[in-house]
């Protein structure tokens, strides 16, 4: 199930729009990408790390820009820790997205809460005619949104495009001859490699900090698919959101997004967009103002070996939970409990892994996925559709949220249930607080609609499940549950029978 952990975020991504290549904005501004003021590369560092940052801080200071908005109230922008933004609980080896991962955005309120809210961000420009990146929950909902340059001009910027699943941004100045910077999207940082993070902490304006790449391939960060996140130790703050990570060339590597922080400051741990990622997704926006991927109309999770044990396969693939109803998946006979093993011939690694392949498919395009249904793998041909918004994609609330209401039923696995009373599975009305259940985050109001995969319509047919995978020798029993309109496979400890 979701359980609320939250990362601090302050936003997911900004900054890669491959300038440097000829399909890059500066090809369709007519400038040429030497023209960068990070083009020429900064002088080497002696073995024992630079002597001083201060020859790359010089020449892309100028293009990292301070961003002011004014808008009113979104709910995204009040929340606290976590900003809204949640991880799956997949029992996988991350723990799940801790709680002191915060919004990484500046923003405040006064008086009521129909006042306008007014926030700050970082930006930066990415071609001398005005296109700049930010994040998108620096901008969402803004009126007005105002950009502050290092050399003190104030211009005033307009959206372009934003795309929600990488919390990217792309802004539009009316001004030319601006300074901007390049993207380093070949050569991956590694770990070790020293790093420079511009931006505008707490409003203060351009600061410049300096630190090392501290891992690769981050996940469960921000609950975005499309993003594995570089881990840095430059400290970062609120306000920092949309700032570019610069590399030792004076290249963007990444952008600072998330930090980890028990107390709201910096601890050393933050989080980066990699400059490859944001570069197709701002290319997308610049061209069209919006980011359109592939939809097979499916919700998938990762198989934990605890599911691998409940349903008795390998730990590989992408399990189905959900499958939208008339949707693409739903047509071509794809069923909740189906293991999504290989992508037109090419194995699938986890349930992002799927999203982001399927992601890259366009409209109408035929995918060809292996699927393992009863231990049976057959191929499967889905006709691609256009992925809705993820604001379209929360509003997928078929199962109302009904936690506390009255129930019977045995406590089987921690659990009190009692039927549906419109007939669509067993209602949790009562959860032990010491069990695997409620550590998997069950609570009242939740739907079982399935349980080792058959269908539950009343808790004798949660009891023969139960029964069924002791029997059978698994330690858990994998329930299928539903909660404000969302399904995901939750496997529970048996316990003594």
């Amino acid at each position: 199930m979701r359980q609320n952990k939250s990362l601090t975020r302050f936003g997911v991504a900004a900054a890669a729009l491959g300038l440097a290549g000829a399909g890059g904005y500066m090809a369709r501004a007519g400038v040429a990408p030497d023209s960068a003021v990070n083009a020429r590369p900064a002088p080497a560092a002696g073995l024992g790390g630079p002597a001083s940052f201060a020859d790359i801080i010089q020449r892309v200071a100028p293009a990292v820009v301070s961003i002011e908005v004014e808008g009113q109230p979104q709910h995204s922008a009040q929340s606290g820790p976590g900003g809204g933004f949640e991880a799956p609980d997949g029992g996988d080896d991350s723990g799940g997205v801790p709680p002191e991962l915060r919004r990484f955005f500046q923003q405040q309120q006064n008086g009521a809460q129909s006042a306008p809210v007014r926030g700050a961000g970082s930006g930066f420009f990415v071609s001398s005619d005005g296109y700049l990146v930010t994040n998108n929950h620096v901008v969402q909902g803004a009126n007005k949104i105002t950009v502050h340059m290092a050399n003190d001009r104030i211009l005033t910027a307009r959206v372009i495009g934003h795309d929600e699943a990488t919390d990217l941004a792309v802004l539009k100045v009316e001004a030319s001859g601006l300074p901007f910077v390049s993207f380093e999207e070949r050569a991956k940082p590694r770990v070790g490699d020293w790093v420079v993070a511009v931006g505008n902490p707490f409003n203060l304006g351009s600061t410049a900090t300096a630190g090392i790449v501290s891992a690769l391939e981050r996940h469960n960060v921000s609950g975005s698919s499309y993003v594995d996140f570089m881990q840095i130790d430059a400290p970062i703050n609120r306000g920092n959101s949309g700032g570019p990570t610069f590399d030792l060339a004076g290249r963007v590597v990444g952008v600072n997004t998330a930090i980890f922080s028990p107390s709201g400051g910096s601890v050393g741990i933050g989080f980066d967009i990699p400059a490859d990622v944001v570069a197709s997704v701002s290319r997308e926006l610049i061209s069209s103002g919006k980011v359109t991927r592939g939809y097979i109309g499916a919700t998938v999770q990762d198989v934990t070996p605890e599911i691998a044990d409940s349903l008795g396969i390998a730990k590989n693939g992408a399990l189905v939970a959900d499958v939208t109803p008339g949707g693409p998946s739903a047509a071509a006979g794809i069923r909740s409990g189906d293991l999504v093993l290989k992508i037109d011939g090419r194995p699938i690694t986890s349930a992002a892994d799927l999203t982001r392949q399927v992601g890259g498919f366009h409209k109408g395009d035929a995918i060809r996925l292996e699927v393992s249904r009863n231990g049976q793998v057959r191929e499967v041909a889905v006709h691609s559709g256009l992925r809705p918004s993820e604001a379209e994609l929360a509003l997928n609330d078929r199962v109302p949220d009904r936690r506390g209401e009255g129930g019977a039923g045995a406590g089987l696995l921690g659990l009190q249930v009692a039927p549906d009373d419109q007939g669509r599975g067993v209602r949790i009305a009562g959860v032990s607080g010491s069990s695997d259940a409620a550590q998997k985050g069950l609570r009242p109001g939740d739907l079982i609609v399935g349980a080792g995969q058959q269908q539950t319509r009343s808790p004798a047919d949660l009891e023969h499940a139960v029964a069924q995978a002791r029997g059978t020798g698994h330690k858990q029993v994998l329930l299928l549950v539903a909660r404000g309109g969302q399904h995901i496979f939750v496997p529970v400890a048996l316990g003594a029978g």
